[in-house]
């Protein structure tokens, strides 16, 4: 496990306090679904998790800091199941109606790829891999280098290179109004990209 990696996203979950909220895109795209199986990757502080198991999905929430996972679990007693698991390095057993992957990104090394390409293939038939990327760059975000590329989700999808197995349920770039840490608002771009998996 990439101990700098994890003492980075320690350092970053300690600075936040308060109740975590879910991911609005996730509650837009999971709300209408009947609940099942989820798996919720880099689940941080515990939000999306958190709003999954409270409207009926049953959860696997992991990420590489023991802090987040160690709060998340403090939070949610039985009803999530929350693992430390590097993902550059392990994947969690299991397959899932639902797997997320909502602002899905690090400074460090991870082929990101391979690991959403794993969770494709975790997918039950029928099931959703829900990507939700960073279309722009927030006041607060930890990411604030000016020429950072913020990959469309036609650009995600094509690097998946998923077979004919999968097809694409939705691509594309809605803008909203986020609030960040402090109370300080911007408008922001999420790039949305679901993939589901085929019915056998």
């Amino acid at each position: 496990m990439s101990n700098q990696a994890a003492r980075f996203w320690d350092e970053h979950y300690s600075r936040r306090i308060g109740s975590p909220n879910v991911n609005p895109r996730l509650a837009e795209i999971a709300g209408p679904l009947p609940p099942g199986t989820a798996l919720d990757l880099g689940c941080g502080a515990g939000g999306d998790a958190l709003w999954l198991a409270d409207h009926g999905w049953r959860v696997t929430a992991v990420d590489i800091s023991a802090s987040a996972v160690r709060s998340l679990q403090q939070r949610a007693g039985t009803s999530v199941t929350a693992l430390r698991v590097d993902l550059a390095e392990d994947f969690p057993a299991g397959t899932f109606d639902l797997v997320s992957a909502q602002y899905f990104h690090t400074p460090f090394a991870l082929d990101r790829a391979h690991v959403l390409r794993t969770a494709a293939n975790a997918l039950n038939p029928g099931g959703r891999l829900a990507i939700v990327d960073h279309g722009s760059t927030a006041p607060w975000s930890w990411n604030q280098d000016p020429d950072v590329h913020h990959p469309t989700p036609e650009e995600v999808a094509a690097e998946l290179a998923l077979d004919a197995g999968w097809s694409i349920e939705r691509a594309d770039t809605p803008k909203r109004q986020a609030t960040g840490p402090e109370g300080r608002t911007a408008t922001v771009t999420d790039h949305v990209l679901i993939l589901r998996r085929a019915q056998r």
